[in-house]
């Protein structure tokens, strides 16, 4: 992930510190199978050098922004160019203080407390990654406010207070407007340094697309990210919701594309039949249609 870095052109002394960080902290073997692999790399030189300075200087992060921005790919490339185990908690409303920390259990005919992922990321000195936090009730988040703040500790009812170790970082994610999602109290927002993620250039839209499918042909590639950015413009002119603007989505149908299934039907898997609606279906179809021919097949779109 360094390598990436350096070849992304991030600040050689970011990149440096990041590396002195990471011989300072050693893992241990069994923290090591923690550390996450991600499959995609996030495109973006400021983003990365902000936030990377952030966490540097022992900040932590909430990362905002709208659909197909970047948010979780970024950071589990965090978690991984710091070389840190990652706890990734997917927060929703049911979600509570038991369930971040930890709760008592019956194990062996004795009570024993089974820590939660809050718990070991913060022993472990691990990053956590708070996936849709302004999903969760407020009251529930409260817990974290002790974590989060100068005092980078964790009190657990009824056991001891568990200082935070050094390396520990929280990396948080929300979107706007989401069904089920809440603003996010200011207590809470306060104690992050606040990302705004934009939404991804089609120059680094292009390179996504060519380290995945490096045989997909270059006429063909293009198209695909032009597809993407007409239906973003749609959106953004309430013709069609945001449910078809799904980069998953498009990757995900370029893969069905290189494992066979005809254009048309891929992307109707990936995109089309995300929105539900039989007359937005057809509005994307049309979009689609003046980029990709349905009938285009493996053999034309991929070279061997």
């Amino acid at each position: 992930m360094l390598e990436f870095l350096e070849a992304e052109g991030i600040d050689p002394a970011l990149v440096r510190e990041i590396r002195a960080f990471r011989e300072k902290n050693p893992l241990t073997e069994d923290m090591q199978a923690r550390v996450p692999a991600p499959r995609y790399r996030y495109y973006g030189k400021e983003i990365w050098e902000h936030a990377a300075a952030a966490l540097l200087c022992g900040k932590n992060l909430l990362l905002t922004g709208g659909k197909a921005t970047g948010k979780n790919v970024l950071s589990e490339n965090l978690a991984m160019a710091f070389g840190r185990p990652a706890w990734n908690v997917s927060f929703h409303v049911n979600v509570d203080a038991a369930g971040l920390i930890g709760s008592d259990t019956f194990e062996d005919g004795q009570v024993r407390f089974r820590p939660g992922p809050i718990y070991r990321c913060a022993q472990s000195g691990g990053f956590g990654i708070l996936d849709e936090i302004n999903m969760a009730k407020n009251e529930a988040l409260a817990v974290l406010h002790s974590a989060l703040d100068f005092r980078r500790v964790i009190d657990v009812p009824g056991y001891e207070r568990i200082p935070m170790a050094d390396t520990t970082r929280f990396i948080a994610t929300m979107n706007y407007g989401y069904a089920g999602t809440r603003e996010l109290n200011e207590a809470l927002t306060s104690r992050f340094a606040v990302i705004q993620m934009p939404t991804i250039s089609p120059e680094n839209l292009d390179r996504l697309l060519a380290g995945e499918f490096p045989t997909l042909k270059k006429k063909y590639r293009e198209q695909a990210g032009r597809l993407f950015f007409d239906l973003q413009k749609k959106c953004e002119n309430a013709e069609i919701s945001t449910k078809a603007l799904d980069l998953r989505g498009l990757l995900d149908a370029l893969d069905l594309m290189r494992e066979g299934v005809p254009a048309g039907a891929a992307l109707d898997m990936g995109i089309t039949y995300k929105a539900f609606d039989s007359y937005e279906q057809g509005l994307i179809r049309d979009a689609v249609a003046m980029r990709l021919s349905a009938k285009l097949t493996r053999a034309e779109l991929f070279s061997e």
